[in-house]
């Protein structure tokens, strides 16, 4: 019985990790490719916003919207992504997510009209909201616990890397060439990964029993996606009442989808993911820490631009310095979480990055550009070791049951911590401002905003101290070796006098 429920499970894709030998480094780089374009194109448009602004002769400000629509129906397109791949098969799902994102990508190439753009962006972002969790549950599903680390190195660089690629990629393509081809780019990426995914994927079947949670989908979805709003109200309009107003209905939306999931037969999401330790660490402390992170990649532009007098180009390749770090430090990065463990790296991770952020509250535009650089990369480095520490940490105690539940809600918690990292930093920004906390210094704004979120990353480490200190050792441990199989020939002739005993097969000669 227990054999027939094991091949089930591989058949229809519900196989959990450490119970499989299907780890494909392969796939892992192909879903992880997938999310370097959903990730960039959530940010890339903001350098090509004046270009499309004149050719639509449109103010730039009304262009925005594009980049709002795109992000919102990412966040509320996630949380029913986890039912769809569990209700009609997770390869269809992503495969279809791969069409849709790269047919919209056409069509906003082709767009003639800001409205046209606007609905292109939408359908764009729909494909996108499938793409990242069904991606990611794709590899889970696939990889045994003793891989884990090793999938997650993976899929963790575009999170890393897009957003600071992204104003780079942006405005060589708008400088060199124009801005449809930030849509077009997409083009043969998305049909060469639709055709991989279609080898590399394996084939699942869906349940069609499984039932979906309207009352609870309709309440999360109002919640998330009246809290994104509320987010980028906060960070363009923080002075009007709408944006507390959007915050404050989207949590009353929220806390009630958790209280009719908790009592609903069929719900959403799986809330006892919350009962594992390692996983509530990530949704609070990870929370937290992914906030403060993503506003690197805003304040960082914003300070050495506005504070220091620097050119976009410059400041560029400064910012550039941070994905030096990210890249440099991968390689190291496993065998540094194996060696001595979530617990230590997560805390040591956290303490790194506010040192840093404290660090880039004291630059100005006379310090070394070298020692700015090195800083920098430093930063980015302990970047790196956070975001694979959390990612792999998270599904580390995760029961096969909660496997979909747990990646939809950590889809969920990610975007939405990434638009409040944005939200909050713009909002430090206007708060220092009119407090005059620094006088006379065109960047005292930006360095209050660093110190700020230095704090809140130290807020972030208190759920990593308080983890037991093996957290997660099932995934951080190095695999163990096979033993040799013990001789079990039967024994030979006895040797002639005078000669040497036979050497087991596998073991060193004995001593006589």
């Amino acid at each position: 019985m227990a054999s027939h429920d094991r091949a089930r499970a591989r058949q229809d894709g519900t196989q959990p990790p450490g119970n499989t030998q299907d780890w494909s480094p392969r796939l892992a780089l192909l879903v992880a490719a997938t999310f370097f374009m959903e990730f960039l194109d959530g940010t890339v448009l903001t350098t090509a916003i004046p270009n499309i602004s004149a050719d639509f002769a449109v103010p730039a400000a009304d262009v925005n919207i594009t980049m709002t629509a795109y992000l919102l129906t990412v966040a509320v397109g996630i949380p029913i992504s986890g039912w769809l791949a569990e209700r009609f098969g997770a390869r269809r799902i992503f495969c279809l997510a791969i069409a849709v994102f790269t047919v919209a990508s056409l069509a906003c190439a082709l767009s003639q009209d800001l409205a046209t753009l606007t609905l292109s962006r939408v359908a764009q972002g729909a494909g996108g909201a499938m793409m990242v969790p069904v991606g990611t549950l794709v590899v889970l599903r696939g990889t045994p616990k003793s891989e884990l680390l090793r999938a997650t190195a993976f899929l963790v660089w575009p999170g890393l890397l897009a957003p600071v690629l992204a104003p780079l990629v942006g405005g060589a393509l708008t400088t060199y060439l124009s801005w449809h081809w930030i849509f077009l780019i997409n083009l043969p990426l998305g049909v060469a990964a639709f055709v991989a995914a279609l080898r590399l994927v394996p084939p699942s079947a869906g349940d069609k029993q499984r039932r979906l949670d309207w009352p609870g989908l309709f309440l999360t979805t109002v919640g998330v996606g009246a809290l994104v709003v509320g987010l980028e109200l906060a960070s363009s309009h923080p002075d009007g009442p709408w944006a507390a107003l959007s915050a404050a209905a989207g949590a009353v939306s929220l806390l009630a989808a958790v209280l009719w999931m908790r009592r609903a037969r069929n719900p959403l999401f799986n809330l006892a993911v919350f009962r594992t330790r390692t996983f509530r660490a990530m949704a609070t402390g990870g929370f937290v820490y992914r906030l403060t992170i993503s506003s690197v990649p805003f304040l960082l532009p914003l300070m050495f631009q506005a504070g220091f007098g620097w050119t976009p180009i410059h400041a560029g390749i400064m910012v550039a310095a941070v994905f030096i770090g990210n890249i440099g430090i991968k390689p190291a990065t496993t065998p540094l979480i194996r060696r001595f463990g979530f617990k230590a790296m997560l805390v040591f991770a956290s303490l790194a990055s506010a040192a840093t952020f404290a660090l880039c509250a004291l630059l100005t535009q006379d310090t070394p550009q070298a020692l700015t650089f090195a800083l920098l990369v430093c930063s980015g480095a302990f970047r790196s070791i956070g975001f694979s520490s959390y990612a792999s940490v998270q599904y580390a105690d995760i029961v096969p049951a909660q496997l979909t539940s747990a990646n939809t809600v950590s889809a969920t918690l990610v975007q939405l911590a990434t638009g409040a990292g944005i939200a909050v930093a713009a909002l430090l920004i206007r708060v220092f401002d009119g407090l005059g906390t620094f006088p006379s210094d065109d960047a005292g704004p930006y360095r209050g905003a660093f110190l700020a979120m230095a704090a809140l990353m130290l807020a972030s480490t208190l759920d990593s101290i308080l983890l037991p200190r093996h957290a997660g050792a099932e995934v951080s441990r190095v695999p163990a070796a096979q033993e040799p199989e013990p001789d079990v020939s039967p024994p030979g002739p006895a040797p002639a006098e005078g000669q040497p005993r036979p050497r087991p097969a596998g073991g060193p000669a004995r001593r006589p």
